[in-house]
């Protein structure tokens, strides 16, 4: 599972199997990628829900 993220300064790519790792980035800082991060632990159930939903298995 992976989520990608596009901001007007550039876009980045985790993936969120079992640890939410970096995979891709694009212009970001590293506070960016680390805001976006934390955006990901907080939503890890909704998106983890979602992406099995639109990809089942």
């Amino acid at each position: 599972m992976h989520v990608h993220v596009i901001t007007g300064d550039g876009e980045a790519k985790f993936w969120f199997e079992s640890d939410i790792e970096l995979a891709r980035n694009y212009r970001l800082t590293r506070q960016q990628l680390k805001s976006i991060e934390t955006i990901i632990e907080e939503h890890y159930n909704g998106l983890t829900g979602a992406w099995k939903r639109y990809f089942p298995r």
